[in-house]
């Protein structure tokens, strides 16, 4: 069920009264072509959304703090036009835009060269996010210049040009409770289809039709389809971090990695992987670094709570790994000596996780100068170590030589966690991760 406009206006009113004296410009996506003239399947900005929930391209988003009550928020928008909305789908135009989304006022986005300047005039500063839209960034600074030049003789003029993403990122990063409501069913969903995925794998498919039993559960549900492109790897494939090409035969004996999560109407995302034996058991190899990697992850899991920070989540999944490698003879050492020079990342190369919400790699800081972001409730982070056993890395100096039965063993494991006021709370526990439940 999508958020009522009550939630949009409160979030628009707590970045206003953030903004201070300064205006805001905040675009819309464009649309995206690709081939000659077709178009990708249109994606709104997370940042436009978060404040609107209007979900057409192309639209400008005024926040205005300078200005009276009842002129704070404009949308510059398509208007209704019978001939495009044939080809291209129904528009809210600009009576829409006023009555359904609580816009103040809203003209045709043709208009935005004309009207901006003097919707800027008087704010202290403009707040805009430049080298990201360059369709609306020339209006913008045309509109400063023009205030800049006046100044000698009007006596004003905006101070200068500012990022609103320290602002509004700030707020997108603590979810309030009707988001995580949203997160646990984009969750549920992204789960289920990780269940439905181990139920089918067997030897001899291929990767994508896998994928395809993945993406059609999302679809059934109502999501608006994939969150990113699907992982489906088998064996080897699953030491490519990014692997995406998912046309490979699944082999006997071979582990299956899998990272997909749905993302829904409004945007909000799943981000699961899970790893699982392909003909349902283990080798001895695959169970031992399999069992590490989770007691890593649940480790890592275990210390989300308040206070916390993303890079202690981290440090605790490492120090887990290490020392299990140093037990399985991959490493060799010192375990704060290959901490302190990352000595183990030939096989452990990326962090741990990172922010989710809107985006699936969501924004917010991690650090503010010197010093580490602190967890609170509201923030929701992706909790996903990883062990990858290939030739594709050196080995560093002093480092044993990988032997022949360890490589090719790809794994990850993967939740989205939410910080709660005592803990955490797990939104994708229901996809499965214990050994015995994967094998068969």
């Amino acid at each position: 069920m999508l958020m009522s406009q009550d939630v949009y206006a409160e979030r628009r009113a707590r970045f206003v009264e953030a903004l201070g004296g300064a205006a805001a410009v905040i675009p819309a996506a464009p649309l995206v072509t690709h081939h000659a003239d077709c178009e990708w399947p249109f994606r709104q900005n997370s940042d436009f959304w978060y404040l609107t929930g209007f979900d057409e391209p192309e639209a400008v988003a005024l926040f205005l703090p300078h200005r009276p009550e009842g002129e704070r928020f404009v949308l510059f928008v398509q208007p209704r036009e019978a001939s495009a909305e044939v080809w291209n789908g129904f528009r809210w135009g600009c009576e829409g835009a006023v009555e359904r989304f609580g816009a103040d006022r809203a003209h045709p986005r043709s208009e935005l060269a004309e009207r901006l300047p003097d919707y800027l005039k008087g704010a202290e500063a403009i707040a805009f996010r430049v080298g990201r839209h360059p369709a609306v960034e020339p209006l913008v600074l045309q509109a400063w210049g023009a205030q800049l030049d006046r100044a000698p003789r009007s006596g004003a003029a905006a101070l200068g040009l500012v990022a609103p993403c320290p602002l509004l990122h700030g707020l997108r990063l603590r979810k309030a409770p009707e988001e995580l409501v949203r997160m646990r069913e984009a969750a549920r969903i992204s789960a289920e289809a990780h269940e439905l995925a181990r139920q089918v794998a067997r030897p001899g498919l291929n990767e994508r039709q896998v994928q395809a039993v993945i993406e059609q559960h999302f679809l059934e549900q109502g999501a608006r389809g994939p969150a990113y492109g699907s992982i489906v790897a088998g064996g080897d494939n699953a030491c490519v971090l990014h692997y995406t090409a998912n046309n490979a035969e699944l082999r006997d004996g071979d582990l299956l990695l899998i990272d997909a999560g749905c993302s829904l109407n409004d945007y909000y995302n799943g981000d699961i992987t899970r790893t699982f034996p392909i003909n349902g058991r283990f080798s001895g190899e695959q169970r031992a670094l399999y069992e590490l990697v989770l007691a890593a992850q649940e480790a890592a899991v275990a210390a989300v709570a308040p206070g916390q920070t993303a890079e202690g989540v981290h440090d605790t999944a490492v120090r887990v790994l290490v020392e299990g490698l140093l037990d399985l003879g991959l490493l060799s050492g010192d375990a704060d000596g290959i901490i302190e020079q990352g000595a183990y990342r030939h096989l452990y190369m990326h962090r741990t996780g990172h922010w989710l919400g809107l985006d699936v790699h969501d924004v917010g800081a991690y650090r503010l100068g010197e010093h580490h972001v602190a967890l609170e409730p509201g923030m929701v982070l992706t909790v996903e170590p990883g062990l990858y056993v290939s030739d594709r890395l050196p080995v560093p100096e002093g480092q044993p030589a990988i032997a022949e039965r360890w490589k090719g063993i790809g794994i990850r494991i993967e939740d989205d966690v939410a910080v709660t006021d005592h803990g955490h709370e797990n939104l994708t526990a229901a996809a499965l991760k214990a050994p015995v439940a994967l094998e068969r």
